[in-house]
């Protein structure tokens, strides 16, 4: 097991905080009194093995499930009891572990149509197309950052699967998120287009926190600077990945007991 934890020096604020979140269904307790901090300008990494609660986690912070105890605080706020919609647009936006784009769109197009939610111009079906154009510019910046410049007019059908999910980043970008949650982004990848879209993320965490839930270990050590494990909803061990990737309950649950 490869080590190359990502070194940090001062601990920059808070963003996304959750204490005593706990989700039950009926009689099972999927997730149970897990303390979450996630900082600016940090890669936050939530690991652990298939049922461990990851994805219920993701779910109750973005408010597409009410916890059944606990609080959630974005950016000062409490979001507990807040709609999605709103929290989206407090600047918490989410990934999907399937690709979310447009298919028979271009791949411009998919980030303009992104746009129009913090333009203003979502609701105004009546202006005419051009009125888009405005929104050129920025696309053209967030696919430059993303390094889709040379296929801005490709049919989004036509990318490859890796490519696909650089363009959800791009659209998800578009709404100038302050924490962005990726959900398995590395799920289906070949080498290549892992190691782009690890650089990615190292480059949208200069200026917002990101969370994301990752099978990829090697990912998990090459970028994020800290990581919760969790297993059975609960949190096992947190750290950097050098710190939790040594501890042998860690090694026991989710990573085996082979040497590194």
């Amino acid at each position: 097991m490869a080590i190359n934890a990502v070194q940090t020096h001062e601990e920059p604020r808070v963003v996304l905080s959750a204490r005593g979140l706990t989700k039950v269904f009926g009689a099972f307790a999927a997730v149970k009194d897990v303390d979450l901090d996630v900082h600016h300008a940090r890669v936050h990494a939530l690991i652990g093995p298939n049922g461990a609660g990851k994805t219920t986690v993701f779910n109750l912070l973005t408010k597409f499930l009410q916890p059944s105890a606990g609080t959630i605080n974005l950016l000062g706020t409490d979001i507990t009891n807040t709609a999605p919609d709103k929290v989206a647009r407090m600047g918490l936006v989410r990934s999907f572990q399937i690709s979310a784009v447009f298919p028979h769109l271009t791949v411009l197009d998919n980030v303009r149509v992104a746009l129009q939610r913090p333009n203003n111009l979502a609701t105004q079906f009546w202006l005419p197309m051009s009125s888009l154009d405005r929104l050129n510019q920025r696309a053209e910046e967030l696919l430059a950052a993303v390094g889709l410049a040379d296929a801005r007019n490709t049919v989004a059908a036509d990318l490859s699967y890796g490519r696909k999910r650089v363009l959800e980043i791009a659209t998800t970008l578009a709404l100038d998120p302050k924490v962005l949650l990726l959900d398995e982004p590395m799920a289906g990848m070949g080498q290549e287009d892992i190691g782009t879209v690890s650089s990615i993320i190292r480059n949208v965490a200069k200026e917002r926190a990101v969370l994301m839930v990752e099978h990829n270990l090697s990912v998990v050590a090459d970028i994020c600077h800290h990581v919760t494990v969790l297993q059975r909803g609960e949190i096992l061990a947190e750290g950097d990945y050098a710190t939790v990737s040594q501890d042998p309950r860690v090694r026991t649950a989710y990573m085996g007991t082979e040497e590194a």
